[in-house]
C-alpha cells in the first residue's frame, strides 16, 4: 500500500490553534539556563558557545548541558524532570 500526501491542501487549523509558547522571561539576568544537545556533530560546541554568550552578554547565572539519547527522539523523561527542578529557561540545539 502507498500513502499519497497532497502538499496543496490547507493545513489543519486545529493543530495550529493548540500550539502555545511558554512565557519568555523579561531578562536572563540571574537565570539558570539548561542546554539540551541532540548528539549531532558539534551540537555540544554550538550550545557551549551559546551558553557562554548568554552568561557574558545577558547575565545568565549558570548554564548546564544535557544530552539526548539521539537526535530523532524527544528528551527522555529523566532530562525533563531534572531541568524542571534545576533550571529557569531551556535552549535546545542541533548540530551538523
Amino acid at each position: 500500500m502507498i500513502e499519497l500526501l497532497d502538499p496543496t491542501v490547507q493545513p489543519n487549523t486545529t493543530l495550529a490553534e493548540t500550539l502555545a509558547y511558554a512565557p519568555r522571561p523579561v531578562s536572563l539576568t540571574g537565570k539558570r539556563v539548561a542546554l539540551i544537545e541532540n548528539t549531532k556533530f558539534k551540537s555540544d560546541r554550538l550550545l557551549q558557545r551559546i551558553g557562554e554568550l548568554l552568561k557574558a552578554d545577558y547575565g545568565a547565572a549558570e548554564t548546564r548541558m544535557w544530552r539526548k539519547h539521539n537526535a530523532s527522539v524527544p528528551a527522555h523523561e529523566e532530562i525533563v524532570t531534572e531541568i524542571r527542578a534545576s533550571s529557569d529557561v531551556m535552549v535546545a540545539g542541533i548540530g551538523d
